[in-house]
């Protein structure tokens, strides 16, 4: 299986402007910019689109940990915050943080741990990430 995205920048750094489109056409030129990366522009940037990619990933493999041990989520929320900071070698994503909720009927906590630990681990797009991955994650009835 493969994917594909695509960008497009023209112009310098700082002024410049860029468009980002999928191959499933849900971003179709969606601009982003020196603006929408370091300041508060309109627009996306690939920070963002990573935090993206990592919550829906999550979300499917803890559906997937968790349909292993015969529970099923009514609801699985997640939110990933990507933190990127210029260090010595220039700007990095130095960490990614997921925050995730779950109504999961019939699950207790050691269940609800042991998925959403399985599901950091072995989501694709954790593995893909060379950075710490932090989590907190709640169970509600």
């Amino acid at each position: 299986m493969k994917r594909h995205a695509s960008a497009q920048w023209n112009g310098d750094l700082k002024t410049g402007k860029g468009t980002v489109s999928t191959q499933s056409g849900i971003l179709s030129q969606t601009q982003y910019s020196f603006a929408t990366r370091f300041e508060n522009g309109n627009g996306t940037n690939p920070e963002e689109l990573i935090a993206a990619a990592h919550a829906g990933c999550f979300s499917m493999a803890l559906s997937g940990q968790l349909g292993a041990a015969n529970l099923v989520a009514d609801q699985l929320a997640t939110t990933a915050t990507v933190t990127m900071e210029k260090i010595e070698a220039g700007w990095t994503v130095t960490g990614v943080h997921l925050s995730v909720t779950g109504k999961v009927p019939k699950a207790d906590a050691a269940a609800w741990e042991k998925a959403t630990a399985a599901a950091k681990a072995g989501c694709p797009i954790s593995r893909l990430l060379n950075t710490t991955i932090t989590m907190d994650a709640k169970l509600e009835h």
